[in-house]
Order: structure tokens, then C-alpha cells, then sequence
């Protein structure tokens, strides 16, 4: 039996952290919440729905009759463009600052019953054409530090309409995320002349054992470090900081990839499959950020079934991350699914 089989951890070199591996729980029993199921719509137009074409939404704003991307300010943005400046508190351990930003909302497609699953290659490769034409208007502006863009997808990760759609904001500062991995990339590049991921996935293309899906300019693996139980990373194959630095042969190939990934994730256990997905690149502000390595996060949340997630609670909480099965055997689970999916065979 191999020393992986027990009990162990391993290291996160992008977050400069440790998750523990406990391979022998995985067949420990459930009583705990069960979860409906994430189910298709099989509306293709919702009257009801804020983001479909010709509606209005909630801040009372009527949509266009879009015919493929729509994107507007979100009516109830986290973040304003001119926010004042906190005033000075009475101790050093309460501190506060302006973050200033703009929020957007970039609806997929007017057809509501979609997802990025069920959405064509060319309509993706819409979708990714317009997040690179947003990285690169809300990063030439003065205030923008960062821009993180990301989509909640299923109710089981807080999305609030079903709508195939994501969010953009645009940040100040760096978040507490990408500046780790900032971080964690500068210090790799110094001790060893070499960029963190470029060096990461030729590890994983050479062993194999954790990859998913791939293309020529993208792989998708379950990263050794993986705390999520079918978290993936897609890992552009070239050293590129940003979707600035993409062609239009590589943005078809993220949009490609990401067709796969989601694809895959749906037919594993045959329904919507809910995630949080995000890319992380290159800061706005701070220099060329040679350091820096295109890929994106899947943080799916399902354990065991379609109504079985996994919880981040306890020894999560207050110790660090913990999993039951370990990247090699969720890899393989999701490399062994068809890429058609279930519902158009």
C-alpha cells in the first residue's frame, strides 16, 4: 500500500500553506444534510428573472433584448467608485481604509435555461472575449488594482438567479488571495530563476495522474494541494500574466477548456454541478509582474452524491483544510466521465 493511502498532509506552494489528507474516512458514514439536487431549467425565457433580456431589474433598470453577451453595473455593487476615506479611530488595532471599485454583472447568454456546460465552443469563446475586453477597460483605470472575475454557479455556492452569468469587480487593492499567490510566485522566481507554475504543470503533465482534461494551451488537473473534494485548476501552458497577453487561438482554447471542465464536473454525478470558479492573474498596478502565471480555481462543494457536500466547519475552521479522497482518485473520477454531456447523448 502506498505511504499516500495514510494519513497526511501536503503543501500548498501558491498559498505557502498545508492541507491534511485522511484517505482512510472516505468511507465513513453520512447522516448529516442532504441537499437537493442541482436541477436544469427548462425555462428558456423567465419573466420573473432579473437578468433576462427585456426584463427589469430589481434596481429598476430595464435590460436590452440582448442576442449574446450583456454586461451593466451591478445595481447593488459591493464596492463604489468614489468612496471616502474612513475617519482615524482610537487604537492602531482598528484600522480602516477606502477600497474603492466598480462591480459588473456579464450575463452569458440571453437563453436562460443555459449554462456554460450546455453553451456552444463559439458562445463560450463570446463570453471569454468579453472578459478580456473588461480586464483590460477596468485595469487601464487609474483607481484599479486588481479585477477579479468569477462566477457562483447553483444556489449551493450563494447564487442568486440561475441565469447563466458572472461578476467582475474591480478592486484597489490586491485581495488577500491573489497577493499571496503574488507572494508565493516572487519568492519561487527568486530562489529558483523559474516560474511557480510554469515548472508545476510540467510536473503534472509528466506524472499524469492528476489530470483531467486538456489542449494544447491548457491542462486542467485536481492539484496535489486540493482541499475541495473535485477542485480543479486550469493552468495555461504558456507563460502568460493575463488574459491581456492572449491571442485569439488561446482564448478559444480557454474557452475550450473551460467547455470540458464543466462538462466533465456535470456528468459526474448527472446534474447541474454547483462551483465557484475564479481567475487569478496579473495585478493592474505594481510593474510588468514577470512573476505571474494565468490559471483558474474550480471550488466545487459535492462530496459524495448530488445532495451530499462537503462542509468546511471544525478542525477546517479552527486548525486547516482537511480531505477525505485524495487529487489522484478524484482525478481519475472525473478524467473517466464522458466529455459529452449526459444530457446530449
Amino acid at each position: 500500500m502506498s505511504d499516500l493511502a495514510f494519513p497526511h498532509r501536503r503543501y500548498n506552494p501558491l498559498r505557502r500553506e498545508w492541507v491534511l489528507v485522511s484517505p482512510h474516512r472516505t468511507q465513513r458514514p453520512w447522516q448529516g444534510e442532504v441537499n437537493q439536487a442541482s436541477g436544469f431549467s427548462d425555462l428558456h425565457y423567465d419573466p420573473q428573472c432579473y437578468l433576462c433580456p427585456g426584463n427589469t431589474r430589481a434596481g429598476g433598470h430595464t435590460n436590452p433584448s440582448y442576442e449574446s453577451v450583456f454586461i451593466f453595473d451591478n445595481d447593488y455593487a459591493a464596492l463604489l467608485p468614489d468612496s471616502p476615506a474612513p475617519g482615524a479611530t482610537a487604537s492602531p488595532l482598528l484600522r480602516a481604509e477606502a477600497e474603492r471599485g466598480r462591480c459588473r454583472v456579464v450575463c452569458f447568454h440571453p437563453d436562460h435555461s443555459l449554462t456554460l456546460a450546455l453553451m456552444s465552443h463559439a458562445e463560450i469563446e463570446g463570453v471569454v472575449d468579453a472578459w478580456t475586453a473588461q480586464y483590460n477597460e477596468l485595469c487601464a483605470l487609474p483607481q484599479t488594482g486588481y479585477v477579479q472575475i468569477f462566477e457562483n454557479r447553483g444556489a449551493m455556492m450563494g447564487a442568486s438567479n440561475p441565469h447563466p452569468h458572472c461578476q467582475i469587480w474591480a478592486t484597489e487593492h490586491v485581495p488577500d488571495e491573489p497577493a499571496k499567490e503574488t507572494e508565493a510566485m516572487l519568492a519561487y522566481r527568486s530562489e529558483h530563476g523559474s516560474c511557480l507554475l510554469c515548472d508545476y504543470q510540467k510536473t503534472e503533465a509528466g506524472q499524469g495522474t492528476r489530470i483531467v482534461a486538456e489542449n494544447d494551451e491548457f491542462l486542467v488537473v485536481v492539484p496535489w494541494w486540493a482541499v475541495w473534494p473535485f477542485e480543479t485548476l486550469v493552468i495555461a501552458r504558456q507563460h502568460l500574466r493575463s488574459l491581456a497577453d492572449f491571442t485569439q487561438s488561446q482564448r478559444a482554447a480557454l474557452a475550450d477548456i473551460l467547455k470540458q471542465t464543466t462538462v466533465r464536473y456535470d456528468n459526474l454525478f448527472e446534474t447541474s454541478f454547483p462551483y465557484t470558479m475564479g481567475f487569478h492573474q496579473a495585478p493592474c498596478k505594481g510593474g510588468d509582474h514577470e512573476e505571474w502565471h494565468f490559471h483558474a480555481h474550480y471550488y466545487p462543494p459535492l462530496l459524495r452524491s448530488a445532495t451530499v457536500r462537503k462542509f468546511m466547519v471544525g478542525f477546517e475552521m479552527l486548525g486547516m483544510p482537511q480531505r477525505d479522497i485524495t487529487p489522484e482518485s478524484a482525478a481519475e473520477r472525473l478524467r473517466a466521465v464522458s466529455d459529452t454531456h449526459f444530457t446530449r447523448r
